[in-house]
């Protein structure tokens, strides 16, 4: 939790830069108005709204990993919040009635704030529907199957053998294409070694739930061994498998996983492979699968 709260310490820092800024302008623009004049029931009204959005961005904050979800809500948050701390300081502090300037430092945030919120949630709400794909997937398969991985909610690669020999007969049956993905990281040994086994498995964990965000309801994602993982996509070409297979190479890359320990970023970089499925069983399949990623690692060390 305080991990996250670091990584988005800038927003806070933003907004106590600008209300402070906002503090500011009134000062020098007006003046203080003495204590009879001070309406308590708008101070309490308006600045209670005030903190208890900024309690709804730390929350937020504390709660979410970076991303657009999370930076159209707090931004939204931060509009809002500011207008009801202008609206707050406009009961301490007595401005010329001909400026009219303040006006719209006090209402025009609130719109802006609400439109970005209104974004956010709609964002949130597509997200969660993924979410709730991804794990009716997985409930199935643990109603459906037992052979599965230790380490992640996958299936392994017993599994993925016998899948995948279903899943031939039945693109041949229907003569629709099948194709498979590898995703294997680049020096997970090195992340072992230097952050230590318990760190090396959470990265794993990471990877799979990632990698099952950019599959579709259709696909299956196994463990083969080690950090490689093998999909399965029905009724796919291989160039649309390679398009999925760049998707899942960029998405690890940019992902900001940070270590337990130390809460430094690790990068991580996946070669990836893909083929499409030919007159063969699923052993031949997947070593072709394999000899196609280790062809690729090479090549990737050349143009690095």
């Amino acid at each position: 939790m305080k991990s996250l709260l670091k990584m988005h310490s800038l927003t806070l820092v933003g907004l106590f830069l600008v209300a402070n800024a906002g503090l500011q302008i009134y000062l020098a623009a007006g003046t203080i108005k003495t204590w009879a004049e001070i309406n308590w029931t708008d101070v309490a009204g308006e600045g209670g709204t005030c903190l208890i959005l900024i309690g709804w961005l730390v929350m937020l904050l504390r709660a979410r990993p970076t991303g657009r979800v999370t930076r159209l809500l707090s931004l939204g948050l931060c509009c809002t919040a500011f207008s009801m701390w202008m609206d707050t300081l406009d009961e301490f502090i007595r401005l010329n009635p001909e400026a009219i300037w303040d006006n719209w430092l006090e209402t025009a945030p609130m719109p802006v704030g609400m439109l970005l919120m209104t974004l956010g949630m709609y964002h949130l709400h597509r997200e969660q529907q993924a979410i709730s794909q991804q794990m009716s997937k997985r409930e199935q398969l643990l109603r459906d199957h037992r052979l599965f991985d230790n380490l992640t909610p996958l299936s392994g690669a017993q599994y993925l053998r016998r899948h995948l020999q279903q899943a031939l007969d039945q693109a041949r049956s229907a003569n629709q294409p099948l194709s498979l993905v590898a995703i294997d990281l680049d020096d997970f040994s090195q992340i072992n070694q230097r952050y230590g086994q318990d760190e090396g498995d959470q990265v794993l964990q990471v990877m799979a739930q990632l990698l099952l965000f950019n599959l579709r309801q259709q696909d299956m994602l196994c463990r083969l061994a080690g950090d490689r993982f093998v999909a399965v996509l029905p009724n796919t070409g291989e160039s649309q498998a390679w398009e999925m297979a760049r998707d899942m190479r960029q998405s690890l890359a940019s992902i900001a996983h940070r270590s337990q320990r130390h809460g430094e970023r690790l990068h991580l970089q996946a070669t990836v492979a893909a083929v499409m499925a030919l007159d063969e069983d699923q052993a031949q399949l997947l070593k072709r699968l394999n000899l196609a990623l280790a062809q690729a690692k090479p090549r990737l060390a050349r143009s690095a």
